[in-house]
């Protein structure tokens, strides 16, 4: 069965790391990078380096946040079930045969891509890792609960000592709430002093408290595509407790580093483009400065970074020092992937070629 044509050129596009290809208006044989991808794939090294860092910087202690009163978002999720933990850890425990398997593996000098079809993963999971200090833990991404606007309210109640959530769900009723009772109660559970008046009598005893609730202990760590995402934004810009956040990982002397040269490339990118009046000159000697320092870093995914930067300096160069962009390329695979997405299962290749041929 033969390539359809269009769709493997989109492939081939996009298989790229850094997509240069030939800008609508530049000068022939003139390539020039994709600055968009440029930031992309400066996040994506900055990931997989947190992926592998990141259960070392959780041990770091949190920096303390200056605010007065109780916090207005949640640091966690909800307490789950049983069957639902007792499945994490199950899956956990999975996770971590492989990880032990794939290190062991690739100690012994295999082929990470030997590896992933040995074992059947996906290169990236490999890559991940192998490439790991720790087992990478999953983090905890708190998803948004309709409880969350009456954090603030709840709070209050629960200082002044109102510890039944029925009461409390009445209260929040009043003020909008559309949830259950359940809902409160799940709050409430990891919050408690004391126990309820129902709770059966082998668990009267003191109440467990949680250290990371009471704050002796350091906040949960972002997971490592948030972190990358927070590194790669202008400290000035950034919310105070993201700020707290990047400080915290910054007492990390590598992740210091990595944060330093992620700014600086993405700020050295920002400032080059069509409507900036940036010195071409300048910006290349700002782009080879920037390359000695990644070589220095001692950091390996930024280090691999900067040779991948290098392997296409000229299409590098030339997005850095010229007004061309390849938005235009960038623009038309992105409306021919709308429409063939737009048809999935539902119509063949010859109206998909007749829809982009009439829409040109």
């Amino acid at each position: 069965m033969g390539q359809r044509p269009g769709i493997a050129v989109v492939a081939r596009v996009r298989s790229t790391e850094y997509a240069s290809g030939i800008a609508i208006g530049a000068p022939a044989a003139a390539q020039v990078a994709d600055r968009w991808h440029l930031l992309a794939n400066m996040r994506q090294a900055v990931e997989r380096w947190f992926s592998g860092a990141h259960a070392r910087l959780r041990r770091l202690s949190g920096v303390q946040d200056t605010r007065d009163g109780p916090p207005a978002q949640r640091s966690g999720p909800f307490p789950r079930s049983v069957s639902d933990k007792q499945r994490g850890l199950d899956n956990r425990a999975r996770r971590l045969a492989l990880y032990e398997e794939i290190r062991r593996r690739h100690r012994a000098g295999e082929a990470l891509l030997a590896i992933a079809r040995t074992m059947k993963l996906a290169r990236g999971t490999v890559r991940k890792y192998a490439q790991a200090e720790d087992f990478p833990e999953r983090a905890a991404r708190p998803r948004h609960s309709i409880v969350d606007p009456y954090l603030g309210y709840l709070h209050a109640q629960l200082a002044e000592g109102c510890e039944d959530a029925a009461a409390l769900w009445r209260e929040i009723r009043k003020h909008g709430f559309t949830g259950t009772a359940r809902q409160v109660r799940r709050w409430l559970s990891e919050h408690r002093t004391k126990p309820t008046r129902t709770a059966p009598h082998r668990w009267r005893g003191p109440m467990p408290t949680d250290p990371a609730l009471n704050g002796d202990a350091a906040p949960r760590l972002p997971s490592p595509r948030q972190l990358a995402w927070l590194l790669v934004q202008p400290l000035a810009e950034l919310a105070p407790t993201d700020a707290a956040v990047v400080a915290r990982v910054e007492q990390d002397p590598d992740t210091a580093i990595v944060a330093k040269l992620a700014r600086q490339f993405t700020a050295l990118v920002c400032a080059c483009n069509a409507s900036s009046q940036t010195d071409p000159q300048a910006a290349q000697a700002e782009l080879t400065n920037w390359l000695t320092e990644a070589r220095a870093s001692g950091v390996p995914a930024i280090q691999t970074f900067a040779a991948g930067l290098e392997g296409d300096s000229g299409a590098i160069s030339a997005a850095l020092t010229t007004p061309w962009s390849n938005g235009q390329t960038e623009g038309q695979v992105n409306r021919l992937k709308l429409i063939k997405r737009q048809m999935f299962g539902h119509a063949s290749f010859d109206l998909l070629r007749r829809r982009v041929l009439l829409a040109a």
